[in-house]
């Protein structure tokens, strides 16, 4: 494997790949988690019966790119999706002002995860992988022609910078095993206005999680409903939870997503034309998608297979990975291969697991104050169907969708 690395990284220095830059008040869209945005055009569509001009204008302002071995065909018929899927969803850190960004030079993934649905469609599993984390990046086509070396060890945040949304996919297929059929990327705007047109996510921390380098300020343990920039500043923050590192940081994120989902369910917000139209508006106007997801009859089908899922059956989980390693790992995160193959080999055979109690992760615990819940109905109001049983997977981290959880504070 060649190790030579493109000019373009050179010239933007190494500084530049590994910046954890300030929020600035002023600016609300600087954050590290734009991926929510991503999530938000395939669940929020959902139940939504736009004709005519509606659709027109929301398919025109979705901008798209080829993925790597992506065939064309048919805009598909609106239906239920069969079968199983997966979606890759990235968050960019690209300078959307027009005046340049002084923090940095280079665009990168800050968030990575992958989507899995079962191929009978009775579990999820979200994998977030850590923007530090050290892998091999295969040969990547470089959008200006030809193609760019590979790579046996950089940090997973660095391919989109080299190669764009078709390099992220190329290098998590890789590494997983997973063939990718769908994938999107969001930018800095997505999130906070899509977490306004929602009304706000609330979240529970466990003590003050302050941290002035993401601009979050939550001042004493209790709840908080979070929008706009402060919600963006809470995903983004190292510093204010956990140890402050990255994987803290993923588990901090995966309190606000499993909220987020319950909120989804429960709210009203998916029997809401009006919010989900808004909702969807803001999404499109944000993301960069594969020519698969282009259509929105692709969208609304399989979010009508995620709305359906049961919350305790909707698993949020790190890729596995260890700080504190030395040579190519010093100061990033490396690989846990053993866990790695373990969790893959279940989401390959698409088997149903759960996971140890109180291992959600270094930056969040269990909400001591969370409500009795009771079995999630189906949307349809039919009775559950049968679902095949769930097993420990023991050693990786995460939560459910139906488990209450707090941030907790650094």
């Amino acid at each position: 494997m060649s190790e030579n690395i493109p000019d373009r990284r050179s010239a933007a220095g190494l500084t530049a790949i590994a910046r954890h830059g300030r929020l600035r008040r002023s600016k609300p869209w600087l954050t590290a988690l734009k991926i929510l945005g991503a999530a938000m055009a395939v669940v929020l569509v959902s139940g939504v019966s736009v004709a005519g001009y509606a659709v027109w204008k929301l398919e025109s302002t979705i901008k798209t790119v080829t993925i790597v071995g992506e065939t064309q065909g048919p805009p598909p018929e609106l239906g239920a999706y069969e079968g199983g899927f997966n979606i890759l969803l990235v968050g960019s850190d690209r300078c959307e002002d027009p005046n340049g960004c002084k923090d940095r030079s280079t665009e990168l993934n800050d968030v990575t995860i992958l989507l899995h649905v079962s191929q009978d469609q009775t579990n999820a599993v979200a994998v977030s992988f850590p923007r530090d984390l050290v892998v091999p990046i295969p040969s990547c086509p470089d959008p200006k022609g030809g193609s760019f070396y590979s790579m046996s060890a950089q940090p997973i945040n660095v391919t989109l910078f080299y190669g764009g949304l078709p390099c992220t996919v190329l290098t998590v297929t890789a590494l997983t095993g997973l063939d990718i059929q769908f994938a999107a990327e969001v930018t800095f705007s997505g999130v906070a206005r899509i977490s306004s047109a929602i009304g706000g996510v609330k979240v529970c921390v466990n003590g003050p999680v302050v941290d002035p380098y993401s601009g979050i300020n939550l001042p004493s343990a209790g709840e908080y409903t979070l929008d706009g920039w402060e919600a963006l500043a809470f995903l983004r923050t190292r510093h204010g939870v956990g140890d402050g590192s990255d994987l803290g940081r993923i588990s901090n994120q995966q309190v606000f997503m499993s909220s987020l989902v319950r909120t989804m369910k429960s709210d009203g917000v998916l029997n809401d034309f009006g919010r989900l139209y808004n909702i969807a508006t803001v999404a499109s106007e944000n993301l960069t998608v594969s020519n698969s997801l282009r259509n929105l009859n692709t969208m609304v089908s399989m979010a009508q297979v995620l709305k359906k899922l049961p919350l305790d059956r909707v698993m949020f989980v790190q890729y596995p990975g260890v700080t504190g390693q030395g040579g190519v790992y010093s100061g990033k995160v490396a690989p846990v291969k053993s866990l790695a193959t373990a969790l893959f080999d279940r989401i390959k055979a698409d088997q149903p697991f759960t996971l140890e109690a109180g291992n959600t992760g270094v930056g969040s615990v269990e909400d001591p104050n969370k409500p009795v819940v009771t079995p999630d109905p189906q949307a349809s109001g039919s009775p559950a169907p049968s679902l095949p049983p769930a097993d420990l997977l023991p050693g990786v981290k995460g939560q459910s969708a139906a488990d209450y959880t707090c941030s907790k504070a650094n």
